[in-house]
């Protein structure tokens, strides 16, 4: 089965079980659309690459982040919590030596609030399944090359925790300003697919 035709069996299914909401009148579908809007208005990329240079200015801050990633993003006004408990967050910092990557092997399990919708391929069984075992191979057909002394550690969210990686700040910024530095990191840099 490729990964277009599941990802249409599921949004079928998710469609069927909104018709039959509606239809049971628990919900509208202008309700279904509202409730959606408002979540995703808040989630985007944007919030990562805020902690992000945050991190990247303030030691004290990344100090605070990589300890307890729930508290420290607070500090921005973000949180994993909304209307429902909060989610464990644990931010990871890449260095000279060390790469990470995140991933979701049971499902997609991901901090939506942060990084924004994922891309399709974060959902895939082949990424899912192969970064685990092949993590070099997949990051080099990313386009993500690292010299074989990096070690590469891969995260794997669940259904209580999420993960965000902490990219390397890039050599030739330190003139930037903390906007300008968010402007610089991609969702695939906070997913460790990409270099920032």
């Amino acid at each position: 089965m490729s990964e277009d035709h599941a990802s249409t069996a599921i949004a079928a299914r998710v469609r069927r079980l909104e018709e039959r909401l509606v239809d049971a009148g628990v919900v509208s579908d202008a309700e279904l659309d509202t409730i959606l809007n408002r979540f995703l208005a808040k989630a985007s990329p944007l919030n990562g690459a805020r902690i992000v240079a945050r991190a990247w200015v303030d030691e004290g801050f990344r100090e605070r982040l990589l300890d307890d990633a729930n508290s420290a993003i607070k500090e921005l006004g973000l949180s994993l919590g909304g209307d429902h408990a909060e989610l464990r967050l644990r931010v990871v910092a890449n260095t000279q030596t060390l790469h990470n990557v995140i991933v979701c092997t049971l499902c997609s399990c991901y901090p939506l609030q942060l990084l924004g919708p994922s891309p399709s391929w974060y959902k895939s069984l082949a990424y899912r399944s192969r970064v685990v075992r092949v993590p070099r191979d997949v990051l080099a057909e990313f386009g993500l090359h690292l010299p074989d002394d990096v070690e590469i550690a891969v995260w794997d969210s669940s259904a209580e925790s999420r993960y965000m990686v902490l990219p390397m700040r890039p050599p030739g910024t330190e003139d930037k300003s903390e906007d300008e530095l968010a402007g610089l990191v991609t969702r695939e840099g906070l997913i460790g697919t990409a270099a920032v």
